[in-house]
């Protein structure tokens, strides 16, 4: 007899449009390779045969855990802090500069090193008037946290925070805000250059870029290292 069990299958951007859901479960085998995964979700929804990519990478979402451990983004900043922190905020909210380098404020540091990616107002000759990200958070915060730990093992960073808009987000405002610091402006540099790069090659965000004439297209994001090259 073969033992089955129940798999959550999650649906974002262009998969959720084409499936017409965000989740269901299925009942499979206990024992199934990813590609009889993908078969199987692909025989209920044929269309997602169009964005499927030529290498399959299931990775195990990280499990929602209550009690975060994140640091609270209430602590007093005039307190003199040792300890290090690593900051990570999704939100549908306007993003603030002042807001994210207040958060990495150390007198011990004499840098703060920033990125800010705004929403630009064109794409191939196309009106851009906004951007919709989304985000499969779990997944997301656990890859942002990767990112993190490979940092301070690069360079002597003291504070890192990660902001990133969710939802609607129009032109000109900001989508992403990285700011990282430092005792001097070398490493949280050269960490703010490895942030965004290593963010969007590997955390699970999408981007739907909404025009003027009412189309809109998810973008496919070809630093991903599940893209594959054309």
């Amino acid at each position: 007899m073969v033992i089955r069990c129940q798999v959550e299958v999650l649906y974002f951007a262009k998969s959720a449009e084409i499936a017409g859901i965000r989740s269901e479960t299925i009942s499979v085998p206990r024992e199934i390779k990813s590609l009889q995964l993908w078969n199987e979700i692909e025989t209920r929804h044929p269309g997602l045969a169009d964005i499927r990519n030529q290498e399959m990478k299931l990775p195990l979402s990280p499990p929602l855990v209550e009690g975060s451990v994140f640091e609270p983004l209430e602590k007093d900043m005039n307190e003199v802090e040792e300890k290090s922190k690593d900051i990570i905020k999704f939100t549908a909210k306007k993003l603030s500069v002042d807001e994210v380098s207040q958060l990495v404020t150390s007198p011990l540091c004499g840098a703060i090193s920033l990125f800010v990616g705004t929403t630009r107002n064109n794409f191939e000759g196309k009106k851009v008037v906004s951007l919709e990200y989304e985000a499969y958070l779990p997944m997301a915060e656990n890859e942002v946290r990767k990112i993190y730990g490979d940092i301070r093992q690069k360079w002597p960073v003291k504070h890192i925070a990660v902001f990133h808009r969710l939802g609607l987000v129009p032109v000109s405002e900001a989508s992403i805000i990285i700011a990282v610091s430092s005792a001097h402006r070398a490493a949280s540099l050269e960490a703010v250059s490895y942030a965004i790069d290593n963010l969007k090659a590997k955390v699970p965000i999408w981007k739907k870029e909404m025009y003027e004439e009412s189309s809109s297209c998810w973008k496919r994001n070809k630093e991903c290292f599940w893209a594959t090259s054309d």
